[in-house]
Protein backbone atom coordinates (compact mmCIF):
# COMPACT_ATOMS: atom_id res chain seq x y z
CA UNK A 1 0.00 0.00 0.00
CA UNK A 2 0.98 3.64 -0.65
CA UNK A 3 1.29 6.08 1.87
CA UNK A 4 2.43 9.93 2.26
CA UNK A 5 5.17 10.71 4.47
CA UNK A 6 3.84 13.56 7.37
CA UNK A 7 5.45 16.74 6.52
CA UNK A 8 5.93 19.61 8.81
CA UNK A 9 3.34 22.18 7.74
CA UNK A 10 6.05 25.10 6.68
CA UNK A 11 7.61 23.25 4.20
CA UNK A 12 6.91 21.95 0.88
CA UNK A 13 5.39 18.04 1.60
CA UNK A 14 7.41 15.42 -0.97
CA UNK A 15 5.32 12.91 -1.60
CA UNK A 16 6.76 8.88 -1.58
CA UNK A 17 6.24 5.45 -1.81
CA UNK A 18 7.21 2.23 0.26
CA UNK A 19 6.49 0.19 -2.84
CA UNK A 20 7.51 0.81 -6.52
CA UNK A 21 4.46 2.71 -8.42
CA UNK A 22 2.01 1.06 -9.71
CA UNK A 23 0.93 1.48 -13.68
CA UNK A 24 -1.31 4.68 -13.34
CA UNK A 25 0.12 6.03 -10.77
CA UNK A 26 1.88 8.99 -12.53
CA UNK A 27 -1.39 10.00 -13.83
CA UNK A 28 -3.17 9.65 -10.37
CA UNK A 29 -0.75 11.59 -8.66
CA UNK A 30 -0.63 14.39 -11.77
CA UNK A 31 -4.37 15.12 -10.70
CA UNK A 32 -3.14 16.74 -7.27
CA UNK A 33 -0.86 19.16 -8.90
CA UNK A 34 -1.28 22.30 -9.78
CA UNK A 35 1.33 24.46 -11.31
CA UNK A 36 1.40 27.81 -12.15
CA UNK A 37 3.04 31.50 -12.93
CA UNK A 38 2.77 34.35 -11.52
CA UNK A 39 3.10 37.61 -13.76
CA UNK A 40 2.49 41.52 -13.42
CA UNK A 41 4.37 44.90 -13.58
CA UNK A 42 6.35 45.96 -10.81
CA UNK A 43 4.81 46.93 -7.68
CA UNK A 44 1.38 45.41 -8.49
CA UNK A 45 1.78 43.49 -5.27
CA UNK A 46 2.89 40.38 -7.02
CA UNK A 47 5.85 39.42 -4.38
CA UNK A 48 3.38 39.93 -1.70
CA UNK A 49 0.91 37.84 -3.03
CA UNK A 50 3.43 35.05 -3.59
CA UNK A 51 3.88 35.19 0.11
CA UNK A 52 -0.06 35.61 1.07
CA UNK A 53 -0.41 31.85 -1.04
CA UNK A 54 1.79 30.26 1.40
CA UNK A 55 0.78 31.98 4.34
CA UNK A 56 -2.82 30.58 3.34
CA UNK A 57 -1.04 27.03 2.08
CA UNK A 58 0.70 26.98 5.64
CA UNK A 59 4.17 26.95 3.84
CA UNK A 60 5.04 30.21 5.96
CA UNK A 61 3.96 31.16 9.69
CA UNK A 62 3.06 35.00 10.86
CA UNK A 63 5.16 36.29 13.73
CA UNK A 64 5.39 39.70 15.20
CA UNK A 65 3.24 41.25 12.91
CA UNK A 66 5.42 40.15 9.30
CA UNK A 67 4.92 36.77 7.59
CA UNK A 68 8.46 34.58 7.88
CA UNK A 69 9.50 31.48 7.19
CA UNK A 70 10.98 28.46 9.49
CA UNK A 71 13.42 29.16 11.36
CA UNK A 72 12.03 33.02 12.03
CA UNK A 73 13.66 34.15 9.06
CA UNK A 74 11.98 36.53 7.03
CA UNK A 75 10.28 34.95 4.09
CA UNK A 76 11.07 37.31 0.84
CA UNK A 77 11.44 33.51 -0.42
CA UNK A 78 10.88 34.94 -4.00
CA UNK A 79 12.65 37.26 -4.14
CA UNK A 80 16.19 36.27 -2.85
CA UNK A 81 18.87 38.01 -4.94
CA UNK A 82 20.56 40.82 -3.85
CA UNK A 83 19.87 42.82 -6.59
CA UNK A 84 16.32 42.05 -6.11
CA UNK A 85 16.07 43.52 -2.45
CA UNK A 86 17.91 46.37 -3.50
CA UNK A 87 15.97 47.81 -6.22
CA UNK A 88 12.51 45.99 -4.89
CA UNK A 89 11.67 44.16 -7.83
CA UNK A 90 12.04 40.84 -9.28
CA UNK A 91 14.25 40.20 -11.82
CA UNK A 92 14.98 36.30 -11.66
CA UNK A 93 12.05 33.96 -11.80
CA UNK A 94 11.71 31.61 -8.58
CA UNK A 95 10.15 28.54 -7.63
CA UNK A 96 8.41 27.53 -4.09
CA UNK A 97 6.44 24.54 -3.54
CA UNK A 98 3.85 24.04 -0.89
CA UNK A 99 0.35 21.68 0.36
CA UNK A 100 -2.90 23.21 -0.15
CA UNK A 101 -6.18 21.06 0.35
CA UNK A 102 -4.49 17.51 -0.41
CA UNK A 103 -2.82 19.03 -3.63
CA UNK A 104 0.76 19.72 -3.97
CA UNK A 105 1.00 23.28 -5.62
CA UNK A 106 4.13 25.20 -7.50
CA UNK A 107 4.44 28.21 -7.51
CA UNK A 108 6.57 29.67 -10.41
CA UNK A 109 7.10 33.86 -9.53
CA UNK A 110 8.21 35.16 -12.45
CA UNK A 111 10.19 38.74 -13.30
CA UNK A 112 7.98 41.84 -12.90
CA UNK A 113 9.60 43.78 -16.18
CA UNK A 114 8.94 43.35 -19.97
CA UNK A 115 12.85 43.45 -19.59
CA UNK A 116 12.83 40.12 -18.77
CA UNK A 117 10.28 38.79 -20.84
CA UNK A 118 12.47 36.08 -22.02
CA UNK A 119 12.59 34.13 -18.53
CA UNK A 120 8.78 34.84 -18.43
CA UNK A 121 8.61 33.21 -21.05
CA UNK A 122 10.30 30.18 -20.32
CA UNK A 123 8.97 30.07 -16.99
CA UNK A 124 5.52 30.12 -19.10
CA UNK A 125 6.75 27.16 -20.74
CA UNK A 126 6.78 24.89 -17.63
CA UNK A 127 3.40 26.05 -16.39
CA UNK A 128 -0.12 24.85 -16.59
CA UNK A 129 -1.65 28.23 -15.77
CA UNK A 130 -0.98 31.77 -14.83
CA UNK A 131 -2.06 34.25 -12.46
CA UNK A 132 -2.21 37.77 -13.90
CA UNK A 133 -1.78 40.68 -11.40
CA UNK A 134 -3.13 43.96 -12.43
CA UNK A 135 -2.94 47.16 -9.90
CA UNK A 136 -6.60 48.65 -9.50
CA UNK A 137 -5.22 51.61 -10.01
CA UNK A 138 -2.61 51.57 -12.95
CA UNK A 139 -4.57 48.28 -15.09
CA UNK A 140 -2.46 46.63 -17.97
CA UNK A 141 0.93 49.48 -17.56
CA UNK A 142 2.68 49.81 -21.31
CA UNK A 143 5.99 48.49 -19.86
CA UNK A 144 4.59 45.18 -18.92
CA UNK A 145 2.04 44.81 -22.32
CA UNK A 146 4.70 42.06 -23.31
CA UNK A 147 4.57 39.77 -20.36
CA UNK A 148 0.83 39.66 -20.70
CA UNK A 149 1.24 38.99 -24.56
CA UNK A 150 3.75 36.78 -24.24
CA UNK A 151 1.03 34.59 -22.03
CA UNK A 152 -1.65 34.88 -24.24
CA UNK A 153 0.62 34.03 -27.66
CA UNK A 154 1.26 30.57 -25.71
CA UNK A 155 -2.46 30.05 -25.18
CA UNK A 156 -1.60 29.47 -21.05
CA UNK A 157 -4.93 30.00 -18.92
CA UNK A 158 -4.94 32.93 -17.18
CA UNK A 159 -6.47 33.67 -14.05
CA UNK A 160 -6.56 37.76 -13.17
CA UNK A 161 -6.47 39.53 -9.68
CA UNK A 162 -7.07 42.87 -9.59
CA UNK A 163 -5.11 43.82 -6.56
CA UNK A 164 -4.89 46.73 -4.02
CA UNK A 165 -8.88 47.21 -4.19
CA UNK A 166 -8.06 48.71 -0.39
CA UNK A 167 -6.76 51.50 -2.36
CA UNK A 168 -7.92 54.51 -4.29
CA UNK A 169 -8.41 53.44 -7.62
CA UNK A 170 -10.47 53.35 -11.37
CA UNK A 171 -13.59 51.72 -11.99
CA UNK A 172 -13.87 48.10 -12.14
CA UNK A 173 -15.51 47.80 -15.10
CA UNK A 174 -12.90 50.24 -16.90
CA UNK A 175 -10.52 47.69 -15.66
CA UNK A 176 -12.70 44.98 -17.56
CA UNK A 177 -12.58 46.78 -21.13
CA UNK A 178 -8.91 47.54 -20.51
CA UNK A 179 -7.94 43.85 -20.35
CA UNK A 180 -9.77 42.66 -23.00
CA UNK A 181 -9.23 45.77 -25.69
CA UNK A 182 -5.68 45.61 -24.38
CA UNK A 183 -4.56 41.74 -24.47
CA UNK A 184 -7.30 39.90 -26.42
CA UNK A 185 -8.28 37.70 -23.39
CA UNK A 186 -11.94 38.44 -22.47
CA UNK A 187 -12.80 39.06 -18.78
CA UNK A 188 -15.45 37.01 -16.61
CA UNK A 189 -15.85 38.35 -13.34
CA UNK A 190 -15.80 35.12 -10.82
CA UNK A 191 -15.81 37.77 -7.59
CA UNK A 192 -17.06 41.22 -7.37
CA UNK A 193 -15.89 43.88 -5.06
CA UNK A 194 -18.59 45.60 -2.63
CA UNK A 195 -17.26 49.18 -1.95
CA UNK A 196 -15.34 51.26 -4.42
CA UNK A 197 -11.37 51.28 -4.58
CA UNK A 198 -10.47 52.71 -1.35
CA UNK A 199 -12.77 51.84 0.50
CA UNK A 200 -13.33 47.82 0.44
CA UNK A 201 -15.73 45.94 2.51
CA UNK A 202 -16.37 42.40 0.71
CA UNK A 203 -16.68 40.25 -2.54
CA UNK A 204 -19.99 38.76 -4.23
CA UNK A 205 -18.96 35.46 -5.12
CA UNK A 206 -21.62 35.24 -8.83
CA UNK A 207 -20.97 31.59 -8.62
CA UNK A 208 -22.71 31.18 -5.30
CA UNK A 209 -24.16 34.77 -4.82
CA UNK A 210 -22.68 34.58 -1.35
CA UNK A 211 -21.30 38.15 -0.02
CA UNK A 212 -18.43 37.76 1.79
CA UNK A 213 -17.18 40.63 4.13
CA UNK A 214 -13.48 40.46 5.59
CA UNK A 215 -12.01 41.99 8.89
CA UNK A 216 -8.73 43.07 8.50
CA UNK A 217 -5.96 42.10 10.68
CA UNK A 218 -2.55 43.57 11.52
CA UNK A 219 -0.29 44.16 8.73
CA UNK A 220 -1.92 41.12 6.81
CA UNK A 221 0.18 38.66 8.84
CA UNK A 222 -2.93 36.14 9.69
CA UNK A 223 -5.50 34.76 7.40
CA UNK A 224 -8.45 37.70 6.92
CA UNK A 225 -11.37 36.63 9.12
CA UNK A 226 -14.51 35.83 6.64
CA UNK A 227 -17.92 36.27 7.14
CA UNK A 228 -20.83 35.30 4.87
CA UNK A 229 -23.45 37.67 4.91
CA UNK A 230 -27.50 37.70 3.54
CA UNK A 231 -28.17 39.81 0.76
CA UNK A 232 -31.10 41.75 3.13
CA UNK A 233 -28.28 42.46 5.42
CA UNK A 234 -25.79 43.61 3.51
CA UNK A 235 -28.22 45.98 1.75
CA UNK A 236 -29.04 47.35 5.38
CA UNK A 237 -25.53 47.29 6.32
CA UNK A 238 -23.47 48.60 3.17
CA UNK A 239 -25.80 50.73 2.25
CA UNK A 240 -24.84 52.46 -1.45
CA UNK A 241 -21.67 50.54 -1.63
CA UNK A 242 -23.98 47.43 -1.99
CA UNK A 243 -26.73 49.12 -4.40
CA UNK A 244 -23.74 50.25 -6.54
CA UNK A 245 -22.34 46.38 -6.61
CA UNK A 246 -26.13 44.84 -7.11
CA UNK A 247 -26.47 47.15 -9.97
CA UNK A 248 -23.14 45.97 -11.43
CA UNK A 249 -23.48 42.80 -10.77
CA UNK A 250 -26.81 42.97 -12.66
CA UNK A 251 -25.06 44.45 -16.22
CA UNK A 252 -22.47 41.43 -15.73
CA UNK A 253 -25.73 38.80 -15.88
CA UNK A 254 -26.74 40.56 -18.67
CA UNK A 255 -23.89 40.48 -21.22
CA UNK A 256 -23.68 36.72 -19.74
CA UNK A 257 -19.64 37.96 -18.36
CA UNK A 258 -19.70 34.35 -16.94
CA UNK A 259 -16.93 31.84 -16.72
CA UNK A 260 -16.63 29.51 -18.93
CA UNK A 261 -14.39 26.76 -18.47
CA UNK A 262 -13.55 26.00 -22.64
CA UNK A 263 -12.86 29.01 -23.21
CA UNK A 264 -10.28 29.72 -20.45
CA UNK A 265 -8.12 26.37 -21.09
CA UNK A 266 -8.10 28.15 -24.37
CA UNK A 267 -6.95 30.66 -23.43
CA UNK A 268 -9.90 33.04 -24.62
CA UNK A 269 -11.31 34.04 -20.90
CA UNK A 270 -9.78 34.81 -17.74
CA UNK A 271 -11.61 34.06 -14.65
CA UNK A 272 -11.36 37.45 -12.55
CA UNK A 273 -11.00 38.04 -8.97
CA UNK A 274 -10.81 41.03 -7.05
CA UNK A 275 -8.59 41.68 -3.55
CA UNK A 276 -6.31 43.08 -1.55
CA UNK A 277 -2.97 40.57 -1.54
CA UNK A 278 -1.80 43.49 1.53
CA UNK A 279 -4.57 42.72 3.85
CA UNK A 280 -5.20 38.63 2.43
CA UNK A 281 -8.29 40.32 1.31
CA UNK A 282 -9.73 37.39 -1.73
CA UNK A 283 -6.69 35.78 -1.35
CA UNK A 284 -8.52 32.42 -0.23
CA UNK A 285 -11.38 32.35 -2.78
CA UNK A 286 -8.11 33.27 -5.53
CA UNK A 287 -6.24 29.90 -3.74
CA UNK A 288 -9.13 27.86 -3.52
CA UNK A 289 -9.73 29.12 -7.87
CA UNK A 290 -6.15 27.37 -8.48
CA UNK A 291 -7.32 24.67 -7.12
CA UNK A 292 -10.68 24.16 -8.85
CA UNK A 293 -10.22 26.12 -12.19
CA UNK A 294 -6.81 25.91 -13.37
CA UNK A 295 -5.78 22.45 -15.36
CA UNK A 296 -3.31 19.60 -13.74
CA UNK A 297 -0.71 18.66 -15.57
CA UNK A 298 -1.51 16.82 -19.23
CA UNK A 299 0.34 14.95 -21.36
CA UNK A 300 2.86 17.14 -23.05
CA UNK A 301 3.55 17.53 -26.82
CA UNK A 302 7.32 16.28 -27.84
CA UNK A 303 9.08 17.65 -30.90
CA UNK A 304 7.44 15.41 -33.70
CA UNK A 305 4.00 17.18 -31.98
CA UNK A 306 3.16 13.54 -30.27
CA UNK A 307 1.77 13.53 -26.46
CA UNK A 308 4.12 11.83 -23.94
CA UNK A 309 1.59 10.01 -21.59
CA UNK A 310 1.39 10.68 -17.93
CA UNK A 311 2.01 7.19 -17.92
CA UNK A 312 4.73 6.44 -19.89
CA UNK A 313 8.58 6.45 -18.08
CA UNK A 314 10.26 9.36 -16.71
CA UNK A 315 10.60 12.61 -18.66
CA UNK A 316 11.12 16.25 -17.98
CA UNK A 317 12.46 19.25 -19.52
CA UNK A 318 15.16 21.99 -18.44
CA UNK A 319 13.26 25.37 -18.08
CA UNK A 320 15.81 27.48 -16.25
CA UNK A 321 19.29 27.08 -14.78
CA UNK A 322 20.66 29.12 -11.96
CA UNK A 323 24.14 29.60 -10.21
CA UNK A 324 25.01 31.00 -7.25
CA UNK A 325 21.87 30.31 -5.28
CA UNK A 326 23.98 29.17 -2.58
CA UNK A 327 26.82 31.52 -1.90
CA UNK A 328 28.90 29.45 -0.27
CA UNK A 329 28.81 26.69 -2.55
CA UNK A 330 28.46 28.58 -5.98
CA UNK A 331 26.76 25.46 -7.49
CA UNK A 332 24.55 25.30 -10.41
CA UNK A 333 20.88 24.89 -10.79
CA UNK A 334 19.06 22.98 -13.08
CA UNK A 335 15.40 23.49 -12.89
CA UNK A 336 13.42 20.47 -14.79
CA UNK A 337 9.63 20.31 -14.69
CA UNK A 338 8.75 16.38 -14.85
CA UNK A 339 6.25 15.81 -17.98
CA UNK A 340 5.49 11.91 -17.73
CA UNK A 341 6.75 9.15 -14.94
CA UNK A 342 7.91 8.87 -11.65
CA UNK A 343 11.35 10.74 -10.75
CA UNK A 344 13.44 9.04 -8.16
CA UNK A 345 16.74 10.48 -7.11
CA UNK A 346 19.57 8.72 -8.00
CA UNK A 347 17.75 7.26 -11.15
CA UNK A 348 20.22 7.51 -14.49
CA UNK A 349 18.15 9.27 -17.72
CA UNK A 350 19.10 9.83 -20.83
CA UNK A 351 20.51 13.50 -21.95
CA UNK A 352 18.72 13.85 -25.18
CA UNK A 353 20.85 16.53 -26.62
CA UNK A 354 24.05 14.63 -26.06
CA UNK A 355 22.51 10.80 -25.66
CA UNK A 356 24.33 10.41 -22.20
CA UNK A 357 23.75 8.68 -19.28
CA UNK A 358 23.12 11.71 -16.72
CA UNK A 359 22.80 10.52 -12.79
CA UNK A 360 20.45 12.22 -10.62
CA UNK A 361 22.05 11.90 -7.32
CA UNK A 362 22.04 15.44 -6.23
CA UNK A 363 17.92 16.30 -6.80
CA UNK A 364 16.55 19.23 -4.69
CA UNK A 365 13.16 20.43 -4.10
CA UNK A 366 13.52 24.28 -4.27
CA UNK A 367 11.84 26.68 -2.00
CA UNK A 368 13.03 30.31 -2.95
CA UNK A 369 16.83 30.00 -2.29
CA UNK A 370 16.14 27.20 0.13
CA UNK A 371 16.25 23.95 -1.12
CA UNK A 372 16.20 20.12 0.62
CA UNK A 373 17.12 16.42 -1.23
CA UNK A 374 14.24 15.33 -2.95
CA UNK A 375 13.50 11.37 -3.07
CA UNK A 376 10.54 11.51 -5.90
CA UNK A 377 8.63 13.85 -8.22
CA UNK A 378 5.85 13.63 -10.05
CA UNK A 379 4.26 15.30 -13.35
CA UNK A 380 3.90 18.92 -12.69
CA UNK A 381 6.24 19.26 -10.31
CA UNK A 382 9.96 20.79 -10.23
CA UNK A 383 12.98 18.95 -9.18
CA UNK A 384 16.10 21.00 -9.43
CA UNK A 385 19.43 18.72 -9.91
CA UNK A 386 22.72 20.20 -8.65
CA UNK A 387 25.84 20.66 -10.64
CA UNK A 388 24.45 19.61 -14.20
CA UNK A 389 27.11 21.14 -15.60
CA UNK A 390 26.02 20.01 -19.48
CA UNK A 391 22.76 20.47 -19.37
CA UNK A 392 21.08 23.66 -20.71
CA UNK A 393 18.20 25.83 -21.07
CA UNK A 394 15.13 23.76 -23.47
CA UNK A 395 17.29 20.65 -22.72
CA UNK A 396 14.81 17.02 -22.51
CA UNK A 397 15.96 14.01 -19.95
CA UNK A 398 13.98 11.10 -19.54
CA UNK A 399 13.79 7.22 -19.76
CA UNK A 400 13.57 4.73 -22.27
CA UNK A 401 11.46 5.39 -24.71
CA UNK A 402 13.10 7.91 -26.25
CA UNK A 403 11.39 11.70 -26.03
CA UNK A 404 12.77 15.47 -26.64
CA UNK A 405 10.20 18.36 -26.38
CA UNK A 406 10.48 21.11 -28.27
CA UNK A 407 13.30 23.78 -27.87
CA UNK A 408 12.53 27.38 -25.78
CA UNK A 409 12.74 29.78 -28.43
CA UNK A 410 15.40 32.69 -28.31
CA UNK A 411 13.39 36.63 -28.25
CA UNK A 412 14.71 38.85 -30.53
CA UNK A 413 17.10 41.33 -29.36
CA UNK A 414 16.72 45.01 -29.11
CA UNK A 415 19.75 46.04 -27.26
CA UNK A 416 23.63 45.55 -27.66
CA UNK A 417 26.82 46.69 -25.81
CA UNK A 418 30.17 45.20 -25.85
CA UNK A 419 31.33 43.54 -21.85
CA UNK A 420 35.20 44.35 -21.29
CA UNK A 421 36.90 42.79 -17.74
CA UNK A 422 38.02 46.20 -15.89
CA UNK A 423 40.78 44.09 -14.49
CA UNK A 424 42.74 41.72 -17.27
CA UNK A 425 43.95 39.82 -14.28
CA UNK A 426 40.32 39.15 -13.85
CA UNK A 427 39.99 37.34 -17.23
CA UNK A 428 39.08 33.93 -16.32
CA UNK A 429 36.88 35.05 -13.72
CA UNK A 430 35.11 37.51 -17.00
CA UNK A 431 35.17 34.21 -18.98
CA UNK A 432 33.35 32.14 -17.13
CA UNK A 433 30.87 34.77 -15.57
CA UNK A 434 29.99 35.49 -19.27
CA UNK A 435 29.27 32.62 -20.32
CA UNK A 436 27.37 31.07 -17.24
CA UNK A 437 24.90 34.41 -17.66
CA UNK A 438 24.66 32.77 -21.18
CA UNK A 439 23.88 29.40 -20.03
CA UNK A 440 20.90 30.85 -17.71
CA UNK A 441 19.36 33.32 -20.73
CA UNK A 442 20.50 36.35 -18.82
CA UNK A 443 21.88 37.63 -22.07
CA UNK A 444 22.58 36.33 -25.32
CA UNK A 445 26.69 36.05 -25.61
CA UNK A 446 27.54 37.23 -29.04
CA UNK A 447 31.02 36.42 -29.92
CA UNK A 448 33.44 37.81 -32.57
CA UNK A 449 35.33 34.37 -33.80
CA UNK A 450 38.91 36.58 -34.05
CA UNK A 451 38.00 37.83 -30.87
CA UNK A 452 36.40 35.30 -29.03
CA UNK A 453 35.64 36.05 -25.03
CA UNK A 454 38.08 39.41 -25.44
CA UNK A 455 35.01 41.86 -26.01
CA UNK A 456 31.78 40.03 -26.70
CA UNK A 457 28.37 41.48 -27.12
CA UNK A 458 25.62 41.20 -24.80
CA UNK A 459 22.43 41.11 -26.10
CA UNK A 460 19.19 41.95 -24.65
CA UNK A 461 15.39 42.46 -25.04
CA UNK A 462 15.47 45.09 -21.91
CA UNK A 463 18.74 47.62 -20.72
CA UNK A 464 17.87 46.17 -17.14
CA UNK A 465 19.03 42.70 -18.37
CA UNK A 466 22.43 44.79 -18.54
CA UNK A 467 22.43 45.85 -15.67
CA UNK A 468 21.97 42.39 -13.67
CA UNK A 469 24.90 41.00 -15.96
CA UNK A 470 27.21 43.79 -14.95
CA UNK A 471 25.85 43.18 -11.01
CA UNK A 472 26.66 39.45 -11.56
CA UNK A 473 29.91 39.32 -13.31
CA UNK A 474 31.31 41.40 -10.45
CA UNK A 475 29.81 40.12 -7.41
CA UNK A 476 29.65 36.39 -8.01
CA UNK A 477 32.44 36.10 -10.35
CA UNK A 478 34.81 38.85 -9.03
CA UNK A 479 35.10 40.04 -12.48
CA UNK A 480 34.19 43.79 -12.83
CA UNK A 481 33.01 45.00 -16.39
CA UNK A 482 32.38 47.92 -18.37
CA UNK A 483 29.39 47.36 -20.90
CA UNK A 484 29.22 50.25 -23.56
CA UNK A 485 26.55 50.46 -25.69
CA UNK A 486 27.16 49.76 -29.66
CA UNK A 487 25.21 51.54 -32.59
CA UNK A 488 23.48 48.25 -33.38
CA UNK A 489 19.87 48.29 -33.04
CA UNK A 490 18.41 44.73 -34.86
CA UNK A 491 19.25 41.41 -35.21
CA UNK A 492 18.76 38.65 -37.50
CA UNK A 493 20.15 34.96 -38.03
CA UNK A 494 22.73 33.76 -40.31
CA UNK A 495 24.52 31.24 -41.66
CA UNK A 496 27.79 30.71 -43.13
CA UNK A 497 27.41 30.81 -46.60
CA UNK A 498 25.71 34.51 -45.86
CA UNK A 499 28.90 35.62 -43.24
CA UNK A 500 31.43 37.04 -45.37
CA UNK A 501 29.06 39.35 -47.69
CA UNK A 502 27.60 40.62 -44.49
CA UNK A 503 31.04 41.08 -43.02
CA UNK A 504 32.27 42.86 -45.93
CA UNK A 505 29.17 45.75 -45.57
CA UNK A 506 29.37 48.88 -43.38
CA UNK A 507 26.97 48.76 -40.58
CA UNK A 508 26.90 45.30 -40.48
CA UNK A 509 28.81 42.75 -38.42
CA UNK A 510 28.22 39.14 -37.95
CA UNK A 511 28.48 37.45 -34.26
CA UNK A 512 28.33 33.86 -33.39
CA UNK A 513 26.48 32.15 -30.13
CA UNK A 514 27.74 29.41 -28.20
CA UNK A 515 25.57 26.79 -29.80
CA UNK A 516 26.97 27.92 -33.13
CA UNK A 517 23.73 29.67 -34.69
CA UNK A 518 25.17 33.44 -36.14
CA UNK A 519 23.28 36.93 -35.57
CA UNK A 520 24.06 39.31 -38.34
CA UNK A 521 23.85 42.92 -36.43
CA UNK A 522 22.70 46.12 -37.70
CA UNK A 523 22.77 49.49 -37.15
CA UNK A 524 19.21 50.60 -38.26
CA UNK A 525 16.08 48.94 -39.64
CA UNK A 526 16.50 50.93 -42.48
CA UNK A 527 19.92 49.23 -43.45
CA UNK A 528 18.31 46.40 -42.91
CA UNK A 529 15.25 46.98 -45.30
CA UNK A 530 18.21 48.26 -48.39
CA UNK A 531 19.93 44.59 -47.75
CA UNK A 532 17.43 42.75 -48.09
CA UNK A 533 16.15 44.61 -51.51
CA UNK A 534 19.47 44.57 -52.91
CA UNK A 535 20.79 40.77 -51.44
CA UNK A 536 18.61 38.50 -52.65
CA UNK A 537 20.83 34.92 -51.61
CA UNK A 538 21.81 36.33 -48.45
CA UNK A 539 20.06 34.13 -45.46
CA UNK A 540 18.51 37.02 -42.98
CA UNK A 541 15.23 35.74 -41.09
CA UNK A 542 14.09 36.87 -37.78
CA UNK A 543 15.01 36.09 -34.14
CA UNK A 544 11.25 35.68 -32.88
CA UNK A 545 10.27 33.86 -29.71
CA UNK A 546 6.58 33.56 -28.78
CA UNK A 547 5.55 35.04 -32.17
CA UNK A 548 6.85 38.59 -30.48
CA UNK A 549 9.81 40.75 -31.19
CA UNK A 550 11.43 40.44 -34.71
Amino acid sequence: MRKDVAVAPDRAPVPSTVMPPMPGDAAAEATRRRTFAIISHPDAGKTTLTEKFLLYGGALTAGAGTVKARGDRRAATSDWMALERQRGISITSTVLQFRYRGHVVNLLDTPGHRDFSEDTYRVLAAADAAVMVLDAAKGIEPQTLKLFEVCHARGVPLLTFVNKWDRPGREPLALLDEIEGRIGVTPTPVTWPVGPAGDFRGVVDRRTGEYVRFTRVARGATMAPEEVVDSERAAREEGTAWEVAAEELALLDEVGADHDSELFLGGESSPTFFGSALTNFGVRVLLDAVIDLAPAPSPRLDEAAKPRSLDAPFSGFVFKVQANMDPAHRDRIAFVRVCSGHFERGMVVTHAQTHRPFATKYAHSVFGQERETVEEAWPGDVVGLVNATEVRVGDTLYLEPHVAFPAIPSFAPEHFSVARPRDTGRFKQFRKGIAQLDEEGVVQVLRDPDLGDQAPILAAVGPMQFEVAAHRLEHEFGAPATLSPTAYTVARRTDEPSAPALRAMPGVAVYERADGSRYALFESRYWLDRVLADHDGLTLEPIVGAGLGG
